[in-house]
């Protein structure tokens, strides 16, 4: 039968916040303004999407990703393109889609900016068909998320544990990927451990980054890490870690709405991990990354002015 309503896809393995409590909590703070919500668990991260569209076709009308920057991008996948609004409860890590729509970080204000049901349309990015918000990379980084992912399980969630698997990671060499990039036309050839694509302006602040410009007219930002050895590796990663940017010249720094990113050499065409929204899974290339405007309704503040994010 069909519903109307809140639909709420939680994620167990989100952030530090215990598990058990947070239906519970999330079930008070919609009650307290005169809502409800119905929760559904979701204890595998790779299933948030097929929860999400299970969710679609039951009928409710507006479902909210509550979890991190990955539980978010699952969700809008399901989401995108269609009529049902996507609400957001920030538990993750770093939460940069989140922050960047000015969304509270304590449940009831969020639970309210939800309730209130401002909406905005906003622009997504895609990499071969699979949708991202945030960024999308290949080379070195989705190395890092899988080191993470092992100093999370060891010590907790934290940001100090990101850092340090940046840093661990980027202490060993890795041969550099030989790449074509293709910019809207402009083709360039490049060797290079990391490429990072950036579709979020409020995280190229954050990193203290060049780029936001190529945000405001609409593209996403690329930026291809020099052919440096393990020393500049390291150093590169210890400014991220402390907020402090690059040098300029460290990173080249592309912009294009429509980017192709080809493999040269004998991997040509293979399988390469991919990170999208801090999920990795493995994609035949050439990666084709395009921009999509207006492919999702998300709920945010009534302060919203439209902004960048």
């Amino acid at each position: 039968m069909a519903k109307s309503g809140i639909c709420i896809i939680l994620n167990a393995g989100s952030g530090k916040r215990d598990t058990k409590s947070r239906p519970d909590s999330i079930t008070a703070a919609f009650a307290a303004l005169g809502s409800a919500c119905t929760i559904k668990l979701v204890e595998d991260g790779a299933q948030i999407e097929a929860r999400a569209r299970a969710a679609v076709l039951e009928g409710f009308t507006t479902i909210v990703a509550a979890g991190g920057d990955g539980t978010i991008c699952g969700v809008a996948a399901a989401l995108r393109g269609s009529k049902t609004v996507m609400g957001i409860l920030p538990l993750g890590t770093f939460n940069y889609f989140a922050r960047s729509l000015d969304l509270p970080m304590d449940l009831e204000p969020a639970v309210k900016v939800i309730v209130e049901a401002h909406s905005r349309a906003l622009r997504i990015a895609t990499v071969n068909g699979q949708v991202f918000l945030n960024n999308a990379s290949l080379g070195a980084y989705p190395a890092i998320l899988e080191t993470r992912e092992d100093i999370y399980k060891r010590w907790g969630r934290s940001r100090i544990a990101a850092y340090w698997a940046v840093i661990k990671t980027l202490s060993t060499v890795r041969p550099p990927l030989h790449l074509r990039i293709t910019a809207d036309g402009d083709m360039r050839t490049f060797r290079s451990p990391l490429v990072f694509v950036v579709n979020n302006a409020y995280q190229l602040t954050q990193l203290a980054v060049e780029g936001a410009d190529h945000i405001d007219d609409g593209k996403l930002v690329v930026f291809v890490a020099p052919d440096a050895g393990r020393f500049e590796m390291i150093r590169m990663a210890i400014l991220i870690a402390l907020g402090r940017g690059l040098p300029k010249w460290k990173f080249t720094v592309l912009g294009g709405a429509d980017i192709l990113i080809e493999r040269l050499g004998r991997r040509a065409g293979h399988r390469q991990t991919i990170a999208r929204d801090g999920e990795r899974e493995r994609i035949a290339g050439p990666f084709r990354i395009q921009v999509v405007e207006n492919a999702l309704t998300v709920l945010v503040p009534g302060t919203d002015t439209g902004a960048t994010r």
